[in-house]
């Protein structure tokens, strides 16, 4: 049983530092061993760019992964090839072994065929449950899927039915909430929210970019200026909708010593850039939340990595956990902020795929998904 799973982990010295993705994909790895199924698990990591690098190699996920399961996770340090078949033929039912880095293979996000077919040669069956990477059509994703009987697995089901069914007809008020730098990256969801949610909460370096299109000024604020006829169009659709930062968080430059202060969204200083937002704002968002009922989350409220500009996004992460709405959230800084915060065990649902996650709320058709059979 040939397994994509999402195993693109954060590294820091060769040590997992966050394992909530292989956390996510050990159901179906446990439904497929009680069935007695030889587990072949690939993956991506990082951005080899088609080479070989030592730092983007997943031996130390195998690592984590046979110590998170209390056994054996078998390893290969290729995906295709001599060494790849030999200990794919060595599995017994109920192993599981994880081969290297996809893409350690340029062939692999071209889609090879070939590529696709080699891999697909490891076993008889596939399942796709890296949700992750269901949106690009790789070799790995999409490509092996023509060449094996296919399906879903337990992640990907699960993503699937709240980003995609949930949302169909979701309980009101429904509220989004969008950060995140740049506009130009979500206008096409931000377009698709405003005709289906009742509020759209603007947050992060793209609510600059609102803030500039109602004629503020925005000192040294990111702003993307090829964008702000698009967000002033938007901003025209969603009167009703579309709340900004009434304050903002500004300081001199963007560092954890740097001057700081709260002001108004109309008094930015000179020389000065917005980097969360204000109080007021963090209130005003809050009580939205409060009254939801569906409540969708992408993107952080600002430069939350930075303990002076994190308070807004911890607080609304705080205000989302109070509230009794169906709660998604996706992105993987907007889930960093929640686990950081302690609060992923009172969020309906994390989704484990920023892009991917992206592509589904706006309506896309996943490559990945689209290819399966079940």
């Amino acid at each position: 049983m040939l397994v994509r799973v999402d195993f693109n982990v954060p590294l820091e010295d060769g040590i997992v530092v966050d394992d909530s993705r292989i956390q996510a994909a050990l159901p179906t790895i446990r439904y497929l061993q009680e069935r007695s199924a030889r587990v072949i698990l690939c993956s991506h990591l990082g951005r080899p760019k088609g080479k070989v690098v030592p730092g983007l190699s997943l031996r130390p996920v195998a690592h984590y992964l046979a110590g998170l399961m209390g056994e054996t996770v078998g390893f290969v340090e290729e995906c295709v090839g001599a060494r790849a078949r030999a200990a794919a033929e060595a599995l017994r039912p109920g192993e599981v072994m994880l081969l290297e880095n996809t893409r350690f293979y340029p062939q692999e996000t071209e889609n090879d065929p070939g590529f696709a077919a080699e891999l697909a040669g490891l076993a008889e069956l596939y399942v796709n449950d890296g949700f992750g990477a269901a949106h690009r059509a790789h070799a790995s994703t999409e490509g092996v899927a023509h060449h094996l009987p296919s399906a879903a697995g337990l992640l990907i089901e699960r993503e699937v039915k709240f980003l995609s069914e949930v949302l169909k007809s979701p309980e009101r008020p429904y509220v989004a909430i969008l950060g995140g730098a740049k506009i130009s990256d979500k206008i096409a969801l931000i377009g698709r929210l405003l005709d289906s949610v009742d509020s759209l909460l603007a947050g992060g370096g793209m609510a600059n970019t609102f803030l500039a299109a109602r004629g503020l000024h925005m000192g040294k604020s990111l702003v993307e200026p090829h964008s702000l006829q698009v967000a002033a169009d938007l901003l025209g659709r969603g009167r009703d909708q579309l709340h900004l930062p009434i304050d903002v968080v500004v300081a001199a430059d963007r560092s954890e010593a740097a001057d700081h202060r709260e002001v108004a969204a109309e008094d930015i200083p000179a020389g000065w850039q917005v980097l969360d937002i204000g109080s007021r704002t963090v209130a005003r968002y809050s009580q939205v939340v409060s009254t939801a009922k569906t409540i969708v989350w992408n993107g952080p409220m600002g430069v939350f990595e930075l303990e002076p500009f994190a308070t807004g996004t911890r607080r609304l992460a705080e205000a989302i956990a109070r509230s009794q709405a169906l709660s998604i959230v996706g992105g993987g800084d907007s889930v960093a902020a929640v686990r950081q915060a302690g609060l992923a065990d009172r969020i309906t649902h994390l989704s484990t795929g920023g892009g991917a996650a992206l592509a589904l709320l706006e309506g896309q058709v996943l490559p990945g998904l689209a290819v399966l059979q079940d």
